[in-house]
């Protein structure tokens, strides 16, 4: 399965952004999806996750009650909404799947398949 995320951009800080990761050559029927960032000089940071048969979430807690992640069956597409962007949020955003459990969605070295990244960056 191939992913193409979008949606990143230059916002300010205290605004909105939603990023779409789309499926393509596949479905996410028997995956979790999952979010993932990386900033400059930083290592790639879990974000968010979701399974994609039965929507069970998680998220980080530098995110949690701010970012949203969701998914649309019709479109074979997984989103991130993200409210009250912080210059620390700035990253380039990727999508990943995985078939792992639950407790391990937050290591990036059992995702598989991987989007392109896209840049997201918040000016203060």
């Amino acid at each position: 399965v191939q992913l193409q995320a979008s949606g990143g951009g230059l916002v300010q800080d205290g605004d909105s952004l939603r990023l779409s990761c789309a499926a393509s050559g596949g479905s996410f029927s028997s995956y979790t999806v999952g979010w993932f960032r990386q900033a400059p000089g930083k290592e790639r940071e879990f974000v968010a996750a979701i399974r994609w048969s039965g929507g069970g979430t998680l998220y980080s807690d530098s995110v949690k009650g701010r970012f949203t992640i969701s998914k649309d069956n019709a479109k074979n597409t997984v989103y991130l909404r993200m409210n009250s962007l912080r210059s620390e949020d700035t990253a380039v955003y990727y999508c990943a799947v995985t078939r792992i459990i639950r407790s391990s969605w937050a290591l990036p070295e059992y995702y598989y398949y991987w989007g392109q990244g896209t840049l997201v960056t918040v000016s203060s």
